[in-house]
């Protein structure tokens, strides 16, 4: 089994990232900030934010969490949309109130939107980012593959299908309306499921020598788990992210290089234009 270890390429995108914001200070006085706005009490979101605010540590980005009632939340975007020092805005989901969500999201700037909810964002999605960046970082070539993406959410399935179409790879979707899904992924040389729903993808629904990336995110048991069947792990021909630190640690990666392309376009205009997946470890 070959392991798509996104950790291992997360190490290299810092390194190039805490870089950036050493330019960025340097040549332009510039601090990359951001802005997480959160209305919820939750100890797994907790988490998440300790993550993100470590992560822009290690690298040189400011990062501030709004603790704020829901019913606060177009004011405090309003000033932070108006305030030249803080570069990116998250709107950390879910929401006290999810009914609110698709009008809250499109408050943010679209300059600012590094999560890329809103409609009009500036930037691509990170954890579509995430995937791209970690096939280029092994080398999987897509071109005149069968590829193959379960899902088309909002978040991840609907924006990589772009991504991918972008890229010229031929891709097919299976989502709910898929009739026979085994049908689909045995005739698939990649498949790229993100369902958030556990272990819908067994050992004997792939193909000898198929590349799998679970982007998946679901709870089970007070665990998180994937869409990758425990089964799939015992394979030994396959190309495969692991249970953990696989698309992971690259999503928050993605976030922070839309953070620090935000930044840089406050100087630099052209800035916000997307990077290839080949960039994203230079």
């Amino acid at each position: 089994m070959k392991i798509l270890n996104g950790r291992e390429l997360a190490g290299f995108i810092k390194e190039r990232q805490a870089h950036q914001v050493r330019g960025l200070r340097q040549a332009y006085d510039v601090d990359p900030k951001l802005a997480i706005v959160l209305t919820i009490d939750n100890p797994v979101i907790e988490i998440y934010m300790r993550l993100k605010q470590r992560y822009g540590d290690d690298i040189g980005i400011g990062v501030e969490i709004h603790r704020v009632k829901q019913a606060e939340v177009p004011a405090l975007l309003t000033e932070l949309n108006a305030d030249d020092s803080v570069h990116g805005i998250i709107i950390q989901l879910p929401l006290d109130d999810p009914s609110q969500t698709e009008e809250i999201v499109n408050l943010v700037a679209p300059s600012k939107d590094v999560d890329a909810l809103g409609a009009k964002a500036a930037y691509d999605p990170a954890t579509p980012m995430a995937i791209m960046w970690l096939l280029a970082g092994y080398n999987v070539d897509l071109r005149g593959k069968e590829v193959l993406l379960i899902g088309r959410g909002k978040l991840v399935g609907a924006p990589l299908e772009k991504m991918l179409l972008a890229s010229d790879v031929s891709v097919r979707v299976a989502d709910r309306s898929t009739v026979d899904l085994a049908a689909e992924t045995l005739a698939s040389d990649v498949i790229i499921t993100a369902t958030g729903s556990p272990a819908i993808l067994y050992s004997e629904m792939i193909k000898d020598g198929a590349v799998v990336v679970d982007a998946g995110v679901a709870s089970e048991d007070g665990k998180t788990v994937g869409d990758v069947a425990d089964d799939v792990y015992d394979r030994t021909d396959l190309t495969l992210t692991p249970r953990k630190g696989g698309v992971g640690p690259l999503t928050v990666c993605a976030l922070f290089d839309n953070v620090i392309r935000a930044a840089r376009a406050t100087v630099e205009p052209a800035a916000v234009e997307p990077e290839t997946s080949e960039d994203a470890g230079a």
